[in-house]
């Protein structure tokens, strides 16, 4: 029941989610990195809401919702890993890891940075220190072992999903 609870057990499925999401975001769940070599896409849009996320005239939605829903876990991650913690730093922290990711891509050619991917990264970061927020005022002490439970669940799920994703794929 201890491992449920600890913070090493938060640490390491962190890691393990940040390594799946730089495989999605940098390696575009790539299984062969040849492909990579191939995209040499570089290009920045620093325009909220334009470029690369209008298709036929309109915003494409979807894209947006899929970033705030990827870093959501990350929010709730480093609200475990540091409960007492300013939010403001955690924000902070959350902003340069997309940053990152964005820069990442354009060093790289991996795809579009795009201001746009930022801001979704970062209000899905808020959204999760929000919810552990939340949490904590409902569960008190149990809210760690209670994300600690769904994010094994989780990651073992998602593990499988891009095992098979793969399997699939070769």
């Amino acid at each position: 029941m201890y491992i449920i609870k600890s913070k090493k057990t938060t640490i390491v499925l962190c890691g393990i989610y940040l390594a799946v999401l730089t495989w999605i975001i940098l390696f575009k769940m790539e299984t062969n990195l040849s492909l990579l070599q191939r995209m040499h896409q570089r290009s920045v849009n620093l325009i909220p809401f334009a470029g690369s996320l209008v298709v036929n005239g309109s915003v494409d939605v979807a894209e947006i919702l899929l970033n705030v829903i990827a870093f959501l876990p990350f929010g709730i991650y480093l609200s475990m890993i540091s409960p007492e913690g300013s939010v403001s730093k955690k924000i902070l922290s959350i902003a340069l890891v997309s940053l990152s990711y964005e820069i990442l891509q354009y060093i790289f050619a991996l795809g579009a940075s795009d201001i746009t991917d930022l801001l979704g990264n970062t209000l899905g970061g808020i959204l999760g220190v929000g919810t552990f927020i939340l949490l904590s005022k409902i569960w008190k002490h149990k809210t760690i072992k209670f994300l600690n439970v769904l994010g094994l669940i989780g990651t073992a799920t998602v593990i499988l999903f891009l095992g098979l994703l793969t399997l699939a794929n070769i």
